[in-house]
């Protein structure tokens, strides 16, 4: 038996996504367990980069070949990917090897036809590449020309350059195209930091604490399969990045009471609140998608917390059931513009029009959430994105219509940059704080 080819399986995965398909479902899909590891990291580097890379894939076809890319066949497209960003972008596969095995895949994929096409292109970048320190051509304007040399639309790059600036901005595309750090939060119910830091070297893999965060472990290199780590099955600890703990640790929930989370699902911070609470009050979680939920459950069981209850249905329109709440947490759904390094594909996913319809969902979640807060109590507000529009502008929108709330001052010694304002919250910023991108805001309720 023949081992399974993995830029042959790129090639299958990436048309998928070319006709819709999420990145990571694609992947899963045409990922073989009886493949090598390297082959499936090789697998995994091709689909995902040539996805993230695809606008400056797109703009050496236009360079380098009679048609621009948009009306090139799409699977011949996706095949021209595939063979340029190896040839960009992976060091380790030599140029003739990258050129050749995407020859031969226009041959096997009923392109042969176009194989000579395929070779004179990748051909003549490869001897661009060798006479220019980038052959890339860029335009004049700068947020087209960091749009194209680092693969994000144009869109984007003008709400990171609004708030930033060129240089910080340019900081921030690299980051994004970085592989994803993965970070572990130790469960304090079933276990401590250093015999999880142990177990995980034991098995090989090194990982070492995050400052400012008591539960944060970072790994170093590769980890392997997730479930078959020592302690994961056990509950010990879980995944979770660096912000992701830090929103908990700032609502700071206190054993014995009752606690709100209205976007709870798939669980990472419901039950992070729940190991702060050290399994003592009430936490109520809520979530309109059952499957979302499931995984939730999952997470509760395998993590042995049970002071949290489950209801699936519209955060907008909560039951009497549900009590007030001393807390209450809205990690709302966001265009996720503090991940794009975790989501290959999202960036191309985003719209303008959707981050305007996000906003409204986000704010009516923010409104209607704020009357299940008992008096002097708190909520917290924090969205993966960087968006002014989802954050601190939707932000002011609520305050200047609910005098009975007041900004909490959030006290964090991990890097941030302020919100555009003092006193709305806290902006974590990727390429400063290595860790994914965060809005947070906590607010009182104070009724006079």
């Amino acid at each position: 038996m023949s081992t399974p080819n993995p830029r042959q399986l790129a090639f299958q995965g990436l048309k998928a996504v070319h006709k819709g398909a999420f990145a990571d479902v694609a992947l899963n899909r045409v990922m073989s367990t009886a493949m090598p590891v390297v082959d499936r990291r090789l697998l995994t580097e091709l689909l995902y980069g040539s996805v993230r890379r695809q606008r400056t894939l797109d703009a050496l076809i236009d360079q380098f070949a009679k048609k621009p890319a948009h009306q090139q066949p799409p699977d011949l497209r996706v095949l021209l990917h595939l063979g340029l960003y190896q040839l960009r972008y992976l060091q380790q596969v030599p140029t003739p090897a990258a050129i050749f095995t995407t020859v031969e895949l226009a041959k096997d994929n009923r392109l042969a036809g176009l194989s000579g096409f395929v070779n004179g292109l990748l051909r003549q970048y490869a001897r661009a590449a060798d006479t220019a320190e980038d052959p890339l051509e860029l335009p004049s304007d700068p947020i087209q020309r960091l749009g194209i040399l680092y693969s994000y639309p144009d869109w984007i790059i003008q709400v990171w350059y609004d708030q930033l600036g060129l240089a910080e901005t340019e900081q921030l595309c690299r980051y994004g195209n970085q592989s994803p750090s993965i970070d572990l939060r130790v469960n304090p119910l079933r276990a401590d930091r250093d015999t999880v830091q142990t177990q995980l070297a034991q098995a090989g893999v090194t990982s070492h604490p995050l400052p400012h965060l008591p539960q944060a472990l970072r790994s170093e290199g590769k980890m392997g399969a997730i479930p078959q780590l020592p302690g994961f099955q056990e509950g010990y600890w879980t995944v979770q990045d660096a912000s992701a703990q830090l929103v908990s640790h700032i609502l700071n929930p206190q054993p014995g009471s009752v606690v709100l989370d209205v976007c709870a699902a798939p669980g990472g911070k419901t039950t992070h609140l729940a190991e702060l609470m050290q399994n003592q009050g009430q936490i109520w979680a809520c979530d309109r998608t059952p499957s979302r939920l499931r995984k939730l459950n999952q997470n509760v069981q395998r993590l042995g917390v049970s002071n949290i209850q489950v209801w699936t249905g519209d955060s907008r329109q909560l039951p009497d059931e549900i009590p007030a709440a001393d807390s209450v947490l809205i990690d709302a759904p966001c265009s996720g513009l503090g991940t794009l390094h975790r989501h290959a594909d999202a960036r191309w996913r985003q719209t303008p029009a959707k981050v305007e319809e996000l906003s409204i969902l986000q704010l009516e979640l923010l409104q209607t959430s704020a009357q299940r807060v008992k008096p002097g109590g708190q909520l917290l507000y924090a969205t993966c994105t960087l968006h002014p529009q989802e954050n601190e502008q939707l932000l002011a929108h609520f305050l200047a219509s609910s005098p009975n709330w007041r900004i909490k001052p959030i006290q964090t010694e991990i890097p941030h940059q302020s919100a555009n304002k003092p006193g709305t919250g806290i902006k974590i910023w990727p390429h400063q704080g290595n860790m994914d991108g965060f809005f947070m805001a906590q607010l009182q309720y104070l009724p006079q």
